[in-house]
């Protein structure tokens, strides 16, 4: 994918070094390394990797709904904040966010392209962790654990958007175009960005390392193809909100789900 004009230039690379280092070592980068120490910790255990749990949305005041709604809300609003910083960076240089295809300009087609995304990922996915809980190499992927209230499903879905907006803007469209501003060659690039992606899942289990590094070869490669990071966040929006919802509605009442 060419570089499309903007009014600045981009920044020097010494400079673009530094941005990449200080973007990620306040976001996914952090992830990256605590995911990395979580794995040691479960590999340190005296019991099985698959005996164990990963919890993704869990209560953050079950002695207080009210109370764990608004921490909710303020966790990804906090999340998001990356997101603000890359957007901000960006504007400083002089780089629209339809640089990257952040835009609404396709919308029917970014959304027939997340959806198409989504159910082959989803899918295979699945089946991927599913594989690799049986032969214990990941841990016990345990989606949601929040209380039966109203609020429950519309935080799932708000949480599963915070994941595709921080993860496809950042590990996709900014790395991807930073990268490319150093003169990276697209493999490299590609292979760099997928890396982070499976690393800072590391707390899964190798499962999760392996399923989503695979997951970050083929968004990136969209992504060249496409130029724009809107089906992705799309397609891993989707992904995530059917993980947690359908964990919601399916555990205990299907045999196949840990």
């Amino acid at each position: 994918m060419a570089l499309r004009e903007t009014s600045l230039r981009p920044p020097p690379p010494w400079l673009i070094r530094w941005e990449i280092f200080a973007v990620f070592a306040v976001s996914l980068g952090a992830s990256a390394l605590n995911a990395v120490l979580n794995l040691i910790g479960s590999l340190l255990q005296s019991k099985s990797l698959a005996s164990q749990q990963a919890l993704l949305v869990g209560s953050l005041a079950p002695f207080n709904h009210w109370l764990d709604l608004t921490l909710q809300l303020a966790s990804i609003a906090e999340n998001l904040a990356p997101v603000v910083l890359v957007l901000y960076l960006m504007a400083r240089s002089g780089e629209p966010p339809s640089l990257i295809g952040l835009d609404a300009s396709q919308p029917a087609r970014d959304a027939a392209r997340g959806a198409v995304l989504a159910a082959v990922i989803g899918g295979s996915g699945l089946a991927l962790y599913l594989a690799a809980f049986h032969l214990g190499v990941s841990l016990n992927v345990v989606p949601e654990h929040l209380p039966a209230v109203w609020w429950r499903i519309p935080v799932l879905v708000l949480d599963a958007l915070q994941n595709g907006l921080l993860e496809e803007i950042l590990v996709i469209g900014y790395l991807l175009l930073r990268l490319e501003q150093l003169g990276w060659q697209p493999g490299w690039a590609i292979a760099a960005s997928a890396l982070l992606r499976g690393t800072y899942h590391l707390y899964q289990g190798l499962g999760g390392f392996v399923g989503n590094a695979v997951m970050g070869v083929i968004f990136a490669l969209l992504y060249r193809r496409w130029g724009r990071v809107m089906p992705l966040i799309i397609a891993h929006t989707l992904i995530d909100a059917g993980a947690f919802v359908g964990y919601a509605a399916l555990h205990g009442r299907v045999s196949w789900l840990p």
